[in-house]
């Protein structure tokens, strides 16, 4: 009898485990559909402009005029090459090199320390100044031009590197303090323990174990900054003033005339100058990831 009810309640199992498959099956591929069209809208979005703008470097002012997001009617490759045989572009492009380079090491050095502090040092007023550190996030650059401008004048730093990269350094650190700290506090606390019963104290602890194991976070916190610098054209327009150390958003202006503006020639200038934050973005992105999504899941 059991069997037999066995025998008879297995077919009706199976087409009960079959709807459950094919149910399953279909809301997954209805999840599928959709995450993969918000994918295709957001990288749409994302790279529309930007082949927008390589394209136009290859057209001519009325081409572009005419046809703004098409192809170009005639490929005019000297756009791309007078601007490549320019001394200038690379003047300007190494100019943005070397306040990036400086900004990256100097925001990497002293957040990484204020960070460690702030995570395994417990001090009167700790909190009160970590909070310090991170109301810097709701302030723009912008606010504070005028005192900033002062301050650079009165330290005799007006029109150096070091009058852009300071201030960039400061308003970065708040956020890179922010993803420091959460990754420290995520390195497990017995290997802290172990290190301080070696007679390891908090600098050889920071030097040989914890940086060593912050790599994501440092590429983080390196590419972040790295492109904010990169970009930033409201700091080298009011610090400097000298045309030979102008960084490349500042370069713009030399293709923009009284009456006249040669677009193409921008387009083309941009292009050129944003493909290496492109580059250096895709060469760190597998660390970009990790450093930001670190501490999401405890293990």
């Amino acid at each position: 009898m059991t069997e037999q009810t066995l025998v008879v309640a297995k077919p009706a199992a199976v087409r009960r485990a079959r709807r459950d498959i094919f149910s399953k099956h279909r809301m997954s591929f209805v999840t599928w559909l959709y995450l993969y069209a918000s994918l295709f809208l957001v990288a749409a979005v994302v790279l529309l402009p930007l082949l927008t703008t390589g394209l136009g470097g290859f057209k001519t002012l009325g081409d572009l005029r005419v046809n703004p997001f098409g192809l170009p009617a005639q490929w005019i490759w000297s756009n791309y090459l007078d601007i490549l045989g320019s001394t200038r572009y690379w003047q300007m492009l190494a100019n943005s090199l070397i306040i990036a380079v400086l900004t990256v090491v100097l925001t990497l050095a002293v957040a990484a320390m204020a960070a460690f502090t702030f995570a395994h040092v417990k001090f009167f007023g700790s909190g009160f100044l970590l909070n310090y550190f991170l109301i810097g996030l709701m302030f723009p650059v912008a606010t504070a031009i005028l005192p900033l401008f002062i301050r650079i004048r009165d330290l005799g730093l007006l029109d150096t590197y070091w009058g852009v990269v300071l201030p960039q350094v400061a308003f970065g650190l708040g956020m890179s303090i922010m993803l420091f700290r959460k990754f420290f506090q995520n390195v497990p606390h017995e290997l802290f323990d172990a290190a301080l019963v070696d007679g390891c104290g908090y600098i050889r602890y920071f030097w040989h174990i914890t940086l060593p194991l912050s790599r994501p976070i440092l590429a983080t916190v390196g590419i972040v900054a790295f492109v904010n610098s990169w970009n930033s054209y409201l700091l080298p327009l009011i610090l400097l003033n000298t045309e030979g150390k102008y960084p490349w958003p500042l370069g713009i202006m030399v293709y923009q005339g009284e009456y006249s503006t040669d677009w193409q020639l921008v387009l083309a200038f941009i292009t050129l100058t944003i493909l290496p934050t492109i580059i250096v973005f895709f060469a760190a992105q597998k660390h970009i990831v990790a450093g930001l999504t670190a501490g999401a899941v405890k293990g």
